[in-house]
């Protein structure tokens, strides 16, 4: 089965930085996107960043010039680093893989469970 395990979550202060990693861990045929999303109290889930096979990089306006994503293929891992953060900022960060199973012909997109970021005083 495949499996995502995200890590690097915690409590930061205003200003501060973390970041989450997501190792897509099992046996599948392929990769293609890696994303973050995340859920804040109160607000439907959103897309966060998004980064192709080939390193091309979208990132959701509230995030654009403080969170950066990046993946290394040979690793199967795609990370988050996230730059001087605010309270809104305060949410679960989760990952997402399209992946194309083992002997499927069509793409799913797995998630993993989810990591705590509260960025407070």
């Amino acid at each position: 089965q495949v499996q995502l395990v995200e890590s690097g979550g915690g409590l930061v202060q205003p200003g501060g930085s973390l970041t989450l990693s997501c190792v897509v861990n099992g046996t599948f045929a392929a990769l293609n996107f890696m994303n973050w999303h995340r859920q804040r109290p109160g607000k439907e889930p959103e897309l966060v960043a998004s980064i192709t096979v080939g390193g091309r990089q979208d990132y959701a306006d509230l995030v654009r010039g403080r969170f950066i994503i990046s993946r290394d293929n040979a690793k199967n891992s795609v990370y988050l680093q996230m730059n001087n953060l605010e309270p809104e900022d305060t949410a679960v960060y989760l990952c997402n893989v399209l992946i194309r199973p083992t002997g499927a012909a069509d793409w799913t997109r797995y998630w993993g469970q989810g990591t705590q970021v509260t960025v407070s005083s």
